[in-house]
């Protein structure tokens, strides 16, 4: 069923149907194609491609401005590393995708798609990292992994094929710089998705949810129009875990060998699948202007005895935008400024710029805004301005609301049946004593999941676990997940 049927028959597709929303307007805005043969596997449309692109973009910036080296590893894995690190394997065993033929010859040794690249990395780290002078060393790639999801898989959210993971791996001498740079890590995540206006927890996971082979994991948790957590970024601490295994080691000032620390941190399209979900109406996408593909449309309403005029204004407004590094388009395109309004909304162009004869003779343009619906008229020689300056009022605009919807739907729980009412729409904020077995009544009775410890909050001196009582400081988040 198309959006627009669909809006006739219930009014509110995001609001009623957030999963049919989401299906629908992948393909309709032309983000990603579904129809691939192959369950998990999905194909990027050039403009969702363009948005991937824009996106990761921001994150490659943020990361190369704090000293980051982008690489690129195989995708192949030989069995015998893949094998090394036995806790970390577990983890992944029955994921994995196997490559044990070269054409018609068994392979001597079985070579694994990545699931993730510490097993392909790390025996390179060993030959890269010597001494104390070769630290930190910093690397991140963005490259796609494989994992054999068995549940219902969904674009951008459960794959087979991830095809956009970010992972940084780094390597310090220390547990405590290790730690910094986790530190640095959070800083960098908190950045990026501020400037994707996607309100988010950051959790430290629970001691049976981190990260196979981590000493602890943090974790970016966004909420989902269906009142669904979706990990959206992970930071883990490795400490010595993987050097040990892989035998990276380094020579320090003293002449003696240790064991070096590492980190890891990965984001993966799921950050776009949150930045559609969240913006999102009932009309389309809505996208911040920093990695709208299209920032800014132009719309000539001709008429025959001024079309040519109209179109003349037009294209120098275009190139204006173009010139000073704006992603503008001209439709001039057959159709009725109707349905092209509709299919720029679709698109979630930040700004649309509407100009008629009367415009003309006025010497000013209509600047629509897609966040708001807000139409203003601009004088032609004040448009490029006003233009810059709007688009930077969108993104505020996208921070503030999306902020305010956050909060309003995060709740503070004393009872476990309020936590089970939370969970509904929101997020549960309770006190827990980090006992296992009363997260496990929690998880129980909620049906949900503890999301960790928030490592920004603290409660309240008088604050007590909300299953045996006992006294907590520590915030932790509860809700459902994908």
């Amino acid at each position: 069923m198309s959006i627009t049927k669909y809006l006739e028959v219930t009014g509110s597709m995001k609001e009623e149907n957030f999963s049919e929303w989401y299906n629908e307007i992948l393909g309709k805005a032309e983000i990603m194609d579904v129809r691939y043969p192959v369950k998990g596997l999905y194909v990027w449309y050039p403009f969702g491609f363009a948005l991937r692109k824009n996106v990761y973009g921001i994150l490659r910036d943020l990361l190369d401005e704090k000293d980051h080296l982008e690489a690129l590893f195989p995708l192949l894995i030989p069995k015998d590393e893949f094998m090394k690190e036995a806790e970390h394997i577990r983890g992944f065993e029955d994921e994995v995708y196997w490559v044990d033929r070269g054409g018609l010859d068994k392979l001597d040794v079985p070579l694994a798609l990545r699931p993730t690249s510490e097993t392909a990395m790390y025996p390179i780290f060993k030959l890269w990292v010597r001494s104390h002078a070769d630290l930190p060393l910093k690397i991140y790639q963005v490259v796609n992994t494989f994992r054999h999801e068995t549940k219902h898989t969904r674009p951008l959210i459960r794959l087979r094929e991830i095809t956009s993971f970010k992972e940084a791996h780094t390597v310090h001498a220390t547990w405590e710089d290790a730690e910094n740079q986790v530190k640095e890590a959070v800083k960098i995540y908190s950045k990026f998705f501020q400037s994707l206006a996607i309100p988010h927890t950051i959790c430290k996971r629970p001691e049976w949810d981190k990260f196979p082979g981590a000493d602890y994991t943090i974790a970016f948790d966004a909420l989902m129009p269906d009142g669904k957590t979706l990990q959206v970024g992970t930071i883990h601490h490795l400490g010595t875990n993987f050097s040990k295994t892989f035998d990276i080691q380094y020579e320090d000032e003293n002449g003696e060998q240790q064991y070096a620390n590492q980190t890891c941190y990965g984001i993966s399209e799921r950050c776009i699948a949150a930045l559609i979900s969240i913006h999102g109406d009932d009309r389309g996408l809505i996208l911040p202007p920093e990695v709208a593909p299209t920032q800014v449309v132009i719309i000539p309403i001709m008429f025959s005895d001024s079309s040519k005029e109209i179109l003349k204004v037009c294209k120098k407004i275009c190139s204006d935008l173009k010139n000073a590094k704006i992603r503008a388009v001209l439709d001039d395109s057959d159709g009725r400024p109707g349905s092209k309004y509709y299919k720029w909304e679709l698109k979630g162009v930040p700004l649309r710029i509407e100009i008629g004869p009367r415009d003309i003779e006025n010497k000013s343009a209509i600047i629509v805004r897609r966040d708001t619906s807000e139409k203003e008229k601009v004088p032609l020689e004040e448009l490029l301005e006003q233009t810059e300056s709007l688009l930077g009022t969108v993104l505020k605009n996208l921070q503030k609301n999306t902020k305010k919807s956050f909060k309003s739907n995060i709740c503070v729980c004393k009872t476990l049946d309020q936590v089970k009412e939370s969970i509904k729409v929101g997020i549960a904020k309770i006190a827990w004593c980090g006992n296992e077995d009363c997260a496990r009544l929690i998880e129980e009775k909620a049906d949900a999941d503890i999301l960790g410890e928030s490592i920004n909050e603290k409660g309240d001196s008088d604050c007590n676990c909300i299953v045996c009582g006992k006294g907590s400081e520590k915030i932790t988040y509860v809700a459902r997940t994908y």
